[in-house]
């Protein structure tokens, strides 16, 4: 296998594709593992997804803190726990998913996949340019325009290609330092947030019943961690193969859990007495309401960096993603065209759609399906004691290890679309009551109600291919390529 030089240094491009990390290259800590989703989550849309739980799911303040806690720090957990593949396998997750799904079995995970970064990438690229609009209009008093709109587009894509277009090196050295200074103006903005509160209203409000419980904890998970799931091995890659599996998960589970549930509990908060961020097709504007006119500079420099740092994660795993599916660019090119169909989505979010949550919810329900049966099978996989052969990964052609029937490994592939379908059968997206994209038959059901057709898909993928692949140490027939003795049992 030809392994490219990379630079992967602060500062410098890093030129490194989807190539496996050797351990010569290897460096780091745990600790980066907390620093990176604590950075992707501390943007204010976890302000709506908390208002949601009070005004569409009927919940009180303490059952929404306990869902916030539950989904935010459950789903980050797993993302943690898929990561240690990074780690093992010193490539992005949808490369390694070649092992599991075959070279060509791999294209529709990783295409689904690959969508899933750029809608949410299409919505903070959004809401940041809302962020922008309004910071001008309040600094400069100009005026919202088509022109100036496109313009603040540009200004927060352009910031999203500097960091991401540059590397891994750079983004973990911005994480760090960019999350202590955004976290702290976050900090202070929720302190006045705090201060607009109805108590009366958030102390009298009844409590909600079970069901909304469980489909609460549901709908956190699959707005934070589950998306964020199959790119968690993009960043644990460069981590030496001796950290502890158990610190990336903590690191994880708290880096991202901390913000979130701040954020989302005050976004319950708010939306006891007042509705408006819950039903405002701009969310900056609605949070910049509720505060003090002399706050609005720093709410909405926190707001916009906040977006940043999520959206150069995911445009940077976005890159990587492309590759995998067969994009042959230097990893720095990938990046760039993904950035130009973010510049599209976010004309589509502003100029054009009449709605920002329905879009938003939707794309959430329906990605959710998918990506979760890919879970399934990943972490039954994971448990098995999977191994990486570098050279299989990167050989594409009939002659790799992993290219199984055809190019597919039909335990795995079978489990993820009979996941899907199952999922399906529960999952209703609707951006309102009269407006329904996708309806299943069993969305109906207890478990379609509570919007867990996520949950059903994670759990039929991983029954799936548990029983067509019942092999407990991965082989060719069974999953993986064997790999040298001096990689077994490096996970702890």
């Amino acid at each position: 296998m030809t392994v490219s030089k990379t630079n992967d240094r602060v500062g410098a491009i890093e030129t490194r594709g989807i190539e496996p990390v050797p351990d010569s290259e290897r460096r780091g800590h745990a600790g980066q593992m907390f620093w990176t989703w604590f950075a992707a989550n501390i943007s204010i849309l976890g302000l709506p997804l908390g208002a949601t739980l009070v005004a569409f799911r009927g919940l009180s303040i303490w059952q929404a803190v306990l869902v916030a806690v539950l989904g935010s720090f459950g789903s980050f957990a797993l993302v943690g726990a898929l990561s240690l593949a990074g780690k093992k396998g010193g490539a992005p997750a949808l490369t390694l998913s070649r092992a599991v799904f075959g070279q060509r079995g791999n294209a529709g995970p990783t295409l689904i996949s690959w969508l899933s970064r750029v809608g949410w990438e299409t919505i903070s690229t959004t809401t940041a340019a809302y962020a922008l609009l309004a910071l001008l209009d309040t600094a400069f008093g100009i005026r919202q325009n088509t022109v100036l709109t496109l313009v603040c587009l540009l200004i927060f894509i352009a910031c999203t290609l500097l960091i991401s277009g540059l590397g891994h090196a750079t983004i973990m050295w911005i994480n760090k330092w960019a999350t202590v200074l955004f976290g702290v103006l976050n900090l202070v903005v929720m302190g006045f947030l705090i201060k607009t509160v109805d108590w009366s209203r958030v102390l009298d409000a009844p409590a909600g019943p079970a069901g909304a419980v469980v489909a609460g904890v549901g709908f956190i998970a699959s707005g934070t961690g589950i998306g964020w799931a199959n790119a968690g091995a993009d960043y644990a890659r460069y981590l030496p193969r001796s950290i502890p599996g158990r610190r990336l998960v903590v690191a994880s589970a708290f880096g991202a859990g901390i913000p979130l549930v701040l954020l989302i509990s005050l976004g319950s908060l708010l939306s006891a007495g007042d509705r408006s961020l819950v039903t405002a097709s701009d969310p900056v504007a609605a949070i910049n309401a509720m505060l003090p006119s002399w706050m609005a500079i720093p709410y909405l420099i926190a707001a916009f960096g906040g977006l940043l740092m999520s959206n150069h994660l995911s445009t940077y795993s976005a890159g990587l993603t492309m590759i995998t599916l067969g994009l042959r660019v230097p990893r720095a090119y990938a990046v760039a065209l993904d950035v130009v169909l973010m510049f599209l989505g976010g004309i589509y979010f502003m100029l054009i759609a009449d709605d920002f949550y329905g879009p938003f919810s939707t794309f959430l329900t329906l990605l959710a399906v998918p990506i979760s049966a890919w879970i399934g099978v990943i972490a039954v996989d994971s448990l098995r004691g999977r191994t990486y052969d570098p050279d299989a990964l990167m050989d594409t052609t009939r002659t790799s290890a992993y290219w199984y029937t055809r190019g597919l490994h039909l335990p795995a592939v079978l489990g993820w679309v009979l996941a899907i379908v199952a999922g399906l059968l529960f999952t209703k997206a609707s951006t309102s009551a009269s407006d329904v994209w996708f309806a299943g038959p069993l969305s109906d059901t207890w478990f379609g109600v509570n919007g867990l057709g996520w949950a059903v898909a994670m759990a039929v993928g991983a029954a799936v291919y548990a029983l067509c692949s019942r092999r407990t140490s991965p082989g060719p027939d069974a999953g993986g390529a064997p790999a040298p003795a001096d990689l077994q049992g490096a996970e702890r």
